[in-house]
């Protein structure tokens, strides 16, 4: 052999892994150290393609036994009801526990302000940090990758979180050979990104091998939309459309989903699975950089978030 998965005479090798098999090895083998490390992790699950392919992966690291972790959900009250329905339907058809923060009930106590824009994802880091404090849960997972935003790009597998939930990049640990650090103190947890090394086209690849169900929303769709920051979002309760922005029916799709008032779609004809991987191969923009317009109020808009607590 003169490489790994590669004969002498330059064939592949039949017991080199795929790439997508590459990729579940790994992210398998990061869930499993979770367990064997951590006294009370949870998955952070929002109903989105990440965090579903995420919860996918636990399943399978632990089949036939049930998932022992349960799942957390920050719900702003302005999330897509199409993606509230699938969490509710993937909690029961799992057996699964299921904690929710919601932002309503802090807006509700006084203790967050609605925003002038109308957005309340910056307003998920406080309801999610007092979670984790108050559910102790030592190790949280997230489906963050790190093509997503140059943000997450810094982020390591196994991301420290001092007893503020928040993060410094100057305290983010080697990471050689896959050997993952979870040392904490008391108070402190660690954010774990199983798919950190993932891309958009890998997640959508392996949706499609393993046949995982989706919210429709993911698919060309007729919808109701207007124009704000170059982007088509949907009208509601939050605040749009204001005077001047005219509404209009256009099919669309969403590439991420999250809080309505600052996830957008996009023109999309692409109904099934592999027109959605046809059009995202000939992207140029990351799925966030196209459709999160909090992702757009700075530079640095991002880390300013994950060094508050956020994800």
């Amino acid at each position: 052999m003169t490489a790994a998965g590669s004969a002498e005479d330059g064939t592949d090798s039949p017991f080199a892994l795929s790439h997508l098999d590459s990729l579940e090895s790994e992210a398998v083998h990061i869930i499993r150290e979770v367990a064997g490390e951590f006294e009370h992790p949870v998955i952070l699950f929002s109903g989105g393609k990440d965090s579903i392919v995420m919860l996918h992966l636990a399943l399978k690291a632990f089949a036939p036994a049930p998932v022992p972790f349960a799942l957390l959900h920050v719900d702003t009250g302005h999330n897509f009801p199409e993606v509230i329905e699938y969490r509710d339907r993937a909690v029961a058809r799992h057996g699964l526990r299921l904690h929710v923060a919601s932002v309503q009930k802090y807006i509700d106590a006084g203790r967050l302000r609605e925003r002038p824009d109308g957005t309340r994802n910056p307003l998920q880091t406080v309801p999610l940090t007092e979670a984790i404090q108050a559910h102790r849960f030592d190790a949280v997972f997230g489906g963050g990758r790190r093509d997503e935003e140059k943000a997450r790009a810094k982020e390591r597998v196994f991301s420290l979180r001092d007893e503020f939930s928040q993060w410094d990049p100057r305290r983010q640990r080697p990471e050689l050979w896959q050997l993952y650090n979870g040392r904490h103190t008391p108070g402190e947890h660690v954010r774990v990104f199983p798919l950190s090394n993932w891309t958009e086209l890998d997640v959508w690849q392996y949706i499609q091998r393993e046949r995982i169900e989706l919210p429709g929303i993911y698919f060309a769709h007729e919808r109701e939309v207007f124009a704000r920051h170059r982007m088509w979002l949907t009208a509601g309760e939050w605040g749009g459309p204001k005077d001047g922005e005219a509404v209009e029916r256009r099919s669309v799709r969403f590439r991420t989903v999250g809080d309505m008032s600052c996830t957008g779609a996009v023109d999309s004809d692409a109904g099934t699975l592999e027109a959605v991987i046809a059009e995202i191969a000939a992207s140029r923009l990351t799925e966030r950089g196209a459709t999160r317009a909090d992702d757009k109020l700075s530079e640095a808009a991002m880390e300013d978030r994950k060094r508050e607590g956020y994800f």
